[in-house]
């Protein structure tokens, strides 16, 4: 049975928004949905990002982040032909432990919780494919990546790209 390594924040948890709100809200800022990116921010502004990942590290920041429209029903379709993982790079934020985990327990119950892999460099995971907003994640890694779409990465080219569940039921089920 093949696998599929799946991101956890962008690609099934949807980030951006909260991200975006708590950054307008402590900054006192109207920034829009395409301007906010933390990836440009590490070079551009790294004070501001490191305030940033301090907002994030709350330990309940992760719980209650909205479920990426048809993610749930996709991977329970996926896991019926393949072995599918969550793989987050948690250690980037270890504080997001115990609210990542609760958040795919509620959200995701018939991911098994052995099927939950909290890492950092993902290049360890042995998998077919992974889903994956962060391309950095594919160097390394054995198997094909597919890029979810997000604001981040959009000038990101040399990967199969999908913008939606849907693509990737196409890519992956028809």
């Amino acid at each position: 049975m093949k696998r599929i390594a799946i991101d956890m924040d962008e690609v099934i948890a949807d980030f951006h928004p909260k991200i975006l709100n708590t950054v307008n809200a402590h900054f006192s800022l109207q920034m829009t949905h395409d301007e906010l990116n933390l990836f440009s921010l590490r070079h551009e502004k790294p004070e501001m990002l490191q305030e940033i990942m301090a907002l994030v590290s709350e330990p309940a920041f992760f719980g209650d982040l909205e479920v990426i429209a048809d993610s749930q029903r996709v991977i329970a379709a996926l896991s019926r032909r393949y072995e599918v993982f969550i793989t987050t790079a948690a250690m980037e934020v270890p504080s997001s432990f115990n609210a990542k985990f609760r958040w795919l327990n509620t959200h995701f119950p018939s991911i098994k919780p052995s099927n939950i892999v909290f890492c950092g460099n993902k290049s360890i995971i042995n998998a077919d494919y992974m889903i994956d907003d962060n391309a950095i994640n594919f160097e390394g890694f054995c198997g094909e990546g597919i890029l979810y779409t997000a604001p981040h990465n959009l000038a990101v080219t040399g990967y199969r790209r999908v913008k939606s569940w849907q693509d990737i039921e196409r890519l992956l089920l028809e």
